[in-house]
C-alpha cells in the first residue's frame, strides 16, 4: 500500500508540474524557469554637437533677378562683403558694394547684420550704392538686402553658391 500511495505520489506530482518536456509552459500553466538573460550595460543617449554659428562665407548669387544674364553676386569673407552687378551678355562685372561683415557669434537659423560701406571702394564706382550702411538678413537660405536704383527699390534675394 505504500507502494501505491508513492507512486500515486509521483503520478499527481508529474501531471501538475508537466511531465514533458517538449510541452510550453504557456499550455500547462506551470511556471517557467529560465537561465537569466545577460545584460548589456545601458548605452549613453547619443549627444549631437553642440551647435555652431551660422557660416555665411563664400560665393552668393541673386535668384531673383528679371533677367538670367543680369544680377548680382556677393562674396562674403571672415569679415567683408562685397557685391557685383554682373552681366553675362556684356561680360561686365561693376562694384556695387564693398562693406564690413560681422559673422554671427550664436547658433540660430536667422541672421541680421547692419555693413558699413568701404567707401574708398565704393566711392569712384560709377554703380555702387552710395548708403553709409546697409542691413543685410538671413533666412530660410536666403540672403537679401534693399537695392535702390534710379528711384525703384526692390529686395534683392540671393542663395548661397
Amino acid at each position: 500500500m505504500r507502494r501505491y500511495a508513492v507512486m500515486s505520489f509521483a503520478v499527481t506530482t508529474l501531471l501538475l508540474a508537466g511531465c514533458s518536456a517538449t510541452e510550453p509552459a504557456e499550455r500547462t500553466g506551470a511556471p517557467t524557469v529560465s537561465a537569466p538573460v545577460p545584460t548589456t550595460p545601458a548605452t549613453e543617449p547619443t549627444q549631437e554637437p553642440p551647435a555652431e554659428p551660422l557660416d555665411l562665407t563664400g560665393p552668393w548669387q541673386q535668384t531673383n533677378s528679371n533677367s538670367p544674364d543680369s544680377y548680382q553676386r556677393a562674396v562674403i569673407t571672415e569679415n567683408t562683403i562685397s557685391i557685383d552687378w554682373v552681366s553675362d551678355a556684356e561680360a561686365m562685372t561693376a562694384v556695387y558694394w564693398v562693406g564690413t561683415y560681422v559673422p554671427p557669434s550664436e547658433p540660430g537659423d536667422a541672421y541680421t547684420w547692419d555693413s558699413q560701406n568701404d567707401t574708398t571702394q565704393t566711392e569712384n564706382a560709377l554703380m555702387a550704392s552710395s548708403d553709409a550702411t546697409k542691413t543685410f538678413t538671413y533666412q530660410d537660405g536666403v540672403l537679401s538686402y534693399e537695392l535702390t536704383a534710379v528711384g525703384v527699390t526692390m529686395t534683392v534675394q540671393m542663395q548661397k553658391q
